[in-house]
């Protein structure tokens, strides 16, 4: 969930917001990779897009490389080469009981069109496909409690600080 432009205009300036409406969300290039598979180049993106966003942007200086991304799935939405949106996912059993969405993250360049819900049913759509279609897990900013209620995801937990933002978990239960 971070921007990044060290790539040069391979990667383009992930701070810098476009114009909205700029960007069509069905034009975005989803992206599956295990960690071993990223590569230099994609793995620098998603880790200068999570950096940007959540320890800059959202002034919240955290250890985002957390020992955990060797063995979660990561979904990269590219938009003309640039990095717009991301997120990664884990099986059942790996840290929760439930398949569990975290580190989602529009780059600031591609927000406002309307690109996060398309980035959550990409990532429960995926690891539906590869984990089965269990229960989710998400532990969503308190302040976009809605936008998850509205994927089908209901409060599983009491608000809690994580990092001085405040959280909850939210669980969409099974299909079916």
């Amino acid at each position: 969930m971070k921007p990044t432009d060290a790539m040069g205009d391979a990667m383009g300036d992930p701070t810098q917001r476009g114009q909205h409406g700029a960007i069509d969300p069905a034009a975005i290039e989803w992206q599956w990779s295990t960690f071993a598979a990223l590569g230099v180049e994609r793995l620098y993106a998603v880790l200068a897009l999570r950096c940007a966003v959540f320890v800059v942007e959202q002034t919240c200086p955290y250890l985002d490389l957390d020992g955990r991304d060797a063995s979660a799935w990561h979904l990269l939405g590219w938009h003309d080469g640039r990095l717009a949106a991301y997120a990664r996912v884990f099986g059942p059993g790996d840290g929760a009981p439930e398949m569990a969405i975290g580190r989602v993250i529009t780059a600031p360049f591609a927000r406002g069109v309307g690109l996060g819900r398309p980035l959550m049913r990409e990532a429960m759509r995926g690891g539906f496909e590869r984990f089965g279609a269990g229960p989710c897990r998400v532990g969503a900013q308190a302040h976009l409690e809605g936008f998850y209620h509205s994927l089908g995801f209901e409060p599983a937990s009491g608000i809690y600080d994580e990092d001085g933002i405040p959280h909850l978990t939210m669980i969409r239960p099974a299909a079916g």
